[in-house]
């Protein structure tokens, strides 16, 4: 994806997101071409993407049309990202906080049930060299979540939990789940962006964090989707911030 093209993008997605651009405006290639200052073929093919995302429609009379929020494609990281910097960013935030507090403990249990049964050890072999991967990305991305706290590094801190949840969708085995990971990386970032970077991690959070690694691991069903559904409520409390920052 060229700088242009992602400039150009966001402009008119965020505009469109924003109601800058409202509902039932019509425009052009050209119009669209003034407005960003891009080049004709990178506008047409921003103008495609966002026909796909359901936030404009095309015809031959018509032009270029903006279309309400009902035929946009919510789950699109894109979409999530401009409604999250615009005007409907409260909504967006409590829409995130519901659809994780129903998704992310259940692929926690889910990712448990893959390694073994609840409150047992894994079985001698039950762990096939795929999970194995991804068994050890999970520890792995716990390990440096620790890190990345005791170094003060909230980039690499940020980088780690967008692994460790990534991680625990990948080992559910659900592929549902996992194609809501863009959507679950889209919270996260925006919730860093909008928390002071100089105050360190929550420790109970983390602790949380490697709690959820642990009972996977373990295979402790109850354990994973227990300590996973306290990490997205524990988002809900405004910590210095606003609530709508909370993700």
């Amino acid at each position: 994806m060229s700088t242009a093209f992602a400039r150009a993008l966001d402009q008119l997605g965020g505009a469109i997101a924003r109601g800058d651009l409202p509902t039932g405006h019509a425009d052009t290639v050209d119009g669209f071409v003034t407005r960003t200052g891009a080049s004709r073929s990178v506008v047409r093919e921003v103008t495609r993407v966002l026909t796909a995302l359901g936030m404009l429609s095309a015809g031959r009379r018509v032009g270029l049309r903006v279309l309400g929020q009902e035929h946009w494609e919510l789950l699109d990281p894109h979409v999530i990202r401009w409604r999250l910097d615009g005007p409907d960013r409260a909504v967006q935030v409590d829409e995130l906080r519901a659809l994780r507090r129903a998704v992310e403990p259940e692929a926690a249990a889910a990712a448990a049930r893959a390694v073994g049964r609840d409150g047992a050890e894994p079985a001698a072999g039950a762990v096939g060299h795929r999970d194995e991967e991804r068994v050890a990305a999970l520890a792995g991305a716990a390990g440096a979540m620790t890190a990345a706290a005791a170094a003060g590094d909230p980039g690499a801190f940020l980088a780690a939990d967008r692994a460790l949840h990534a991680a625990v969708l990948a080992l559910s085995g659900n592929g549902m789940f996992v194609r809501l990971g863009g959507v679950i990386e889209e919270a996260l970032r925006s919730r860093a962006l909008h928390e002071r970077a100089d105050l360190p991690p929550d420790p109970h959070d983390l602790a949380l964090h490697r709690e959820v690694a642990r009972a996977i691991i373990a295979g402790q069903e109850a354990q994973a989707r227990d300590a996973l559904a306290e990490i997205v409520d524990r988002t809900e409390r405004p910590a210095g911030t606003d609530p709508a920052t909370r993700l």
